[in-house]
């Protein structure tokens, strides 16, 4: 697979679908998705879920509206540690080695590690 040099919906898609295996496959990360959306990601469960990563992050580096609600509440529901942040902030920035030309993911890496910091400090992790 040849990487994106621009940030698109299309290659935000892209993103969420590699990344997002590899969180299920986790033992540290897959405990809480499996909780709120089961294990078999071709579910329709799944599929919501991924759209609607896919618009959260459309909306963080595209402006775009598709996205609606909280991105924090959600999480109060769950029992996270700091090492599963830790993980997910690791898997989420080899996955973006794997989809962006390095200066178009560094984005995403600065901001999902902004976004971890803030989650973190209002779960109180």
């Amino acid at each position: 697979m040849s990487r994106y040099n621009s940030i698109t919906k299309e290659s935000i898609r892209a993103m969420v679908d590699t990344f997002y295996p590899t969180i299920l496959a986790d033992p540290i990360t897959a405990p809480p998705f499996i909780e709120k959306v089961g294990s078999d990601i071709n579910s329709p469960q799944w599929q919501k879920h991924l759209e609607l990563l896919t618009n959260f992050w459309a909306m963080s580096a595209l402006g775009d509206l598709s996205y609606s609600g909280s991105p924090l509440a959600p999480h109060f529901s769950l029992n996270l540690t700091k090492v599963q942040f830790d993980r997910w902030l690791e898997l989420f920035a080899k996955a973006i080695d794997r989809v962006y030309e390095p200066e178009v993911g560094e984005f995403f890496k600065q901001r999902s590690q902004n976004i971890a910091r803030n989650f973190m400090i209002n779960l109180g992790i």
